[in-house]
C-alpha cells in the first residue's frame, strides 16, 4: 500500500483529493495537512511514501517545504497539485523530487492516471538489463500524448469552452456559451458536442414555451 500525505490549504479541495486517492487501488491517505507547518508535524508522526502537494500554502511555498524536507532526510516522492504554470517552477520541482505535476482544476480520471503511473514506476525493481528497461521504467511516469482534436477544433478554444462550462453550475446552452466567449452558437455547439463525445459533459433538452427544445450542456461530475 502506498501511503499518501495530502497537503492542501483549501478544506474542500483537500477532502476531494483525499476521496480521489482513496478510490485508487493500492493507495491510502495517511494524513491531511492544510499548511506547511501541519505537513511537517504530520511527517514527524506518520511515515509516507508520497506527498500530494499544493504549491501555494498559507505559510510558505510548497517547494520551500520540499527543500526543508529533503534537508531533513525525507525521501518521499511528490506529485505537485497546483494552478502554477511557470515552467521554471516545474524545473525546480523536478530537481527536488517532484515526479508528476497535476494542474488545477483536474478530474478524478486525471489524478487516477498519474497515481497508477506512479505505482508502475515504484513497482520497477531489481537491476535493469539495459537501456531499454531503464527507459521503460521512466516512461511509466510520462503522461500519454494528448489525443488529436477533430478537424476544425482548436485547443485554446476547447479550453475556453471547457472553462466556461465548468464555471456554470447550472450548465450552458450553445447560444449562451457562444455569447460569453464571443464565438458563434454553431461553433460553441461543436465544442460542446465534442465534450459530450469525450465523456466530459452531458446534454439534455431544455424546453421553452414555444418552438423546438434547446440542448443544455452540463459538465459531467468528475469529468469522465
Amino acid at each position: 500500500m502506498i501511503r499518501v500525505l495530502v497537503v492542501e490549504d483549501d478544506p474542500v479541495a483537500a477532502d476531494a483529493h483525499q476521496l480521489y486517492v482513496g478510490r485508487v487501488p493500492g493507495f491510502a491517505v495517511s494524513a491531511v495537512a492544510h499548511s506547511r507547518a501541519e505537513a511537517v508535524r504530520a511527517l514527524e508522526r506518520t511515515p509516507v511514501d508520497l506527498l500530494l502537494l499544493d504549491l501555494y500554502l498559507p505559510d510558505g511555498h510548497g517547494l520551500q517545504l520540499l527543500r526543508s524536507l529533503r534537508a531533513a532526510g525525507h525521501a518521499a516522492d511528490v506529485i505537485a497539485v497546483t494552478s502554477a504554470r511557470d515552467l521554471a517552477l516545474v524545473r525546480e520541482g523536478v530537481s527536488l523530487g517532484v515526479v508528476q505535476y497535476v494542474l488545477k482544476p483536474f478530474t478524478f480520471a486525471t489524478l487516477r492516471d498519474r497515481l497508477v503511473r506512479y505505482a508502475q514506476f515504484r513497482a520497477a525493481a531489481g537491476e535493469a538489463s539495459g537501456q531499454e528497461e531503464v527507459d521503460r521504467a521512466l516512461a511509466a511516469l510520462r503522461a500519454p500524448e494528448p489525443a488529436r482534436l477533430p478537424k476544425g477544433l482548436s485547443g485554446p478554444t476547447l479550453e475556453a469552452v471547457t472553462g466556461a462550462l465548468r464555471a456554470a453550475p447550472d450548465g450552458l446552452t450553445a447560444a449562451a456559451a457562444g455569447l460569453e466567449l464571443g464565438i458563434s452558437r454553431i461553433t460553441a455547439r461543436r465544442y460542446l458536442e465534442h465534450l459530450v463525445t469525450a465523456g466530459r459533459a452531458v446534454r439534455s433538452p431544455q424546453y421553452g414555451q414555444v418552438g423546438r427544445p434547446e440542448l443544455h450542456y452540463r459538465w459531467r461530475p468528475e469529468g469522465r
